[in-house]
């Protein structure tokens, strides 16, 4: 994402500090104490000063040790305040990525899966780890940090100029020139963080991705291939990297030698004024730790504008998702404790498109209706739009014309969560997360352990969990890698039967799955079958003889509709599609 480009976006901090509002409490102490560590940072140079004209010179044992021991009060009193104000500053930095943190992906999981389909995964884990990690360092070494440099500033050069306005501007001779160097090394370390984030999101992706796709690069051997991009993408990295180091490097040594000029300056002019009487050695001591107090925050200043800087790109990127609308409207308020599981297509036409074209639709007039505890079998070749069928029912995606009904009300008027939880799915290409086979069934619900061992029985899954050394706390590892395909099948759909469904969806579910596992669900599902609407989506006919009813899909409209018997005696496309699959047996039922 490109970012603004300004200097500084006035409005995009406005925002960034809206987040402090639940903790203003401790953000207003750290200003406080930010103020006032700035307002006693001149104190010691003008104590040391007058130590040296008022007790040194006059060789006063006893005022000497008094001054010391206030030096030394105040020093630990800075050293306390500097102490609270780094503290409350980072809390108020992880409080609010916190509250950032969930917000945010409460957004990515409100979004619908059009958005998914089209976004980067690893982008969006950079948004929500590293991206918002970085807008802490706003809080942390950004704005009360700068705040507390600039006033340091000006209040040391008023008691510079207020002590001898000539010394002062000795003193000051090499800021110009810092402040010139502060903004050419400001405005390049900010293209070179720029460049470093870019850089981050893009390893990001791509690790993310191509560990997740391992199968695919190893089967078609691109180890080498992908190894090479990977190293161009990590060279970018580097040199993003080093081109920020770079001018640090440059940077800092310049910082220290103008403050040494400085520093050389003042003590060639003050001590010729020393030895005509016009100044005394504390007055040109105190001055050179003005300097020094000077110099610190404005080298520190550059530095820190630049976190500051990144900490905004990185919240304009964070924002512009926040700001993304790819969510399902969520506008219906039935929220009904049953439903029935009457589902009716009127006219529906989808496209994954905001303004298709005609060749752009998916789904193309399709009306039909599935009484309670009917069976729907869906046929059709890859691409005629099956799944985005199921995929509508649970709004995942916002058809554009027609209307869905569930239990005769128009689908829209349904509050989302509630219209889900209806609704259970089987898929395919089954995903399960790095936990326990019981939490994978259960997904953290109260559902008891006998509930699932009895669904597993019904389905047939407990031949296998039963074998396993920890049963259904057995640990499936990251996307069930340490189950097979078919065992893994299984699983989602005593996931789904756990949920007591009304409205059940199997998308190719037993396409992965053995015979007599194959057997069993079909057992279970015939059963299931007269409590809940079932939709099978599946290119095994054999899966679908005993629907209800049967469509048979070609680019997105409805070709043909009956039961098994009535399609094979229509000599259309489902009689052509189970000679293929049957030729070699079955002959006689077809003749």
């Amino acid at each position: 994402m490109a970012v603004s480009g300004k200097a500084f976006d006035f409005k995009l901090f406005l925002r960034i500090y809206s987040f402090v509002k639940p903790y203003k409490k401790i953000f207003f102490i750290s200003f406080s104490i930010t103020i006032f560590l700035a307002l006693i940072s001149p104190l010691r140079p003008y104590l040391v000063q007058y130590a040296f004209d008022h007790y040194v010179i006059s060789k006063n044992h006893e005022g000497l040790v008094s001054t010391c021991l206030i030096i030394l009060a105040v020093l630990l009193v800075e050293t306390s305040l500097q102490y609270s104000v780094t503290f409350l500053t980072n809390k108020i930095g992880q409080l609010v990525i916190s509250d950032m943190r969930q917000k945010l992906f409460k957004k990515i999981l409100d979004f619908n899966l059009a958005y998914h389909d089209k976004s980067a995964v690893g982008t969006l884990v950079t948004r929500n780890i590293s991206d918002i990690q970085n807008i802490a360092d706003v809080f942390s070494q950004g704005f009360l940090e700068i705040a507390g440099d600039i006033l340091k500033v000006i209040f040391i050069i008023v008691v510079m100029m207020s002590t001898d306005w000539r010394l002062s501007l000795i003193s000051l001779s090499t800021i110009p020139i810092m402040l010139f160097a502060t903004n050419v090394f400001k405005n390049a370390i900010k293209g070179a963080f720029t460049d470093v984030r870019n850089a981050v999101s893009k390893l990001n992706t791509y690790v993310q991705e191509h560990i997740t796709g391992m199968l695919v690069v190893q089967i078609f051997g691109r180890e080498q291939a992908e190894y090479e991009k990977f190293r161009q993408i990590n060279i970018a990295h580097r040199d993003a990297n080093i081109r920020s180091v770079w001018y640090y490097s440059v940077f800092f040594p310049v910082v220290e030698i103008l403050s040494a000029t400085s520093v050389g300056l003042l003590i060639w002019w003050g001590a010729n004024g020393v030895l005509d009487g016009k100044y005394t050695i504390g007055i040109i001591i105190s001055f050179i730790m003005y300097i020094n107090l000077l110099f610190r925050p404005i080298r520190m200043m550059a530095d820190r504008f630049n976190t500051l800087q990144m900490g905004m790109v990185c919240s304009e990127r964070v924002f512009a998702l926040l700001d993304t609308e790819s969510n399902s409207k969520n506008e219906g308020s039935l929220a009904p404790t049953e439903i029935l599981g009457e589902i009716e297509f009127r006219n529906v036409w989808f496209s994954y498109k905001e303004n298709p074209g005609d060749e752009d639709w998916i789904l193309k007039d399709v009306s039909f209706t599935l009484h309670k505890g009917q069976t729907l079998a869906l046929v059709g070749s890859t691409g005629s739009g099956k799944s985005t069928i199921a995929a509508l029912i649970n709004r995942f995606y916002d058809f554009q014309k027609g209307e869905i009904f569930i239990d005769h009300k128009p689908i829209k008027d349904y509050e989302l969560n509630t219209l889900r939880q209806k609704c259970a799915i089987v898929l395919q290409d089954v995903f399960l997360f790095s936990d326990s086979i019981y939490n994978n069934i259960t997904l953290f619900e109260n559902i008891s352990l006998e509930e699932v061992q009895k669904a597993a029985e019904t389905i047939g899954a407990n031949s296998f969990i039963d074998k396993l050394d920890e049963g259904y706390q057995f640990n499936v590892k990251e996307r069930g890698g340490l189950l097979s395909v078919g065992q893994r099948q299984l699983i989602s759909f005593v996931r789904a039967y756990v949920q007591k469904p009304k409205i059940l969806i199997m998308d190719e579910a037993t396409s992965s799955i053995d015979i007599e596992s194959e057997q069993l669900i079909h057992q279970a599902t015939e059963r299931l079958s007269k409590l809940q609407t079932t939709i099978i989506i599946a290119h095994r006919l054999s899966t679908i003889r005993h629907a209800d009813m049967i469509l048979v899909i070609e680019k997105g409209i409805i070709r043909e509709r009956g039961t098994h018997d009535d399609l094979l005696q229509q000599d259309g496309l489902y009689k052509n599609l189970y000679l293929k699959q049957f030729r070699d047996k079955d002959k006689s039922t077809v003749s």
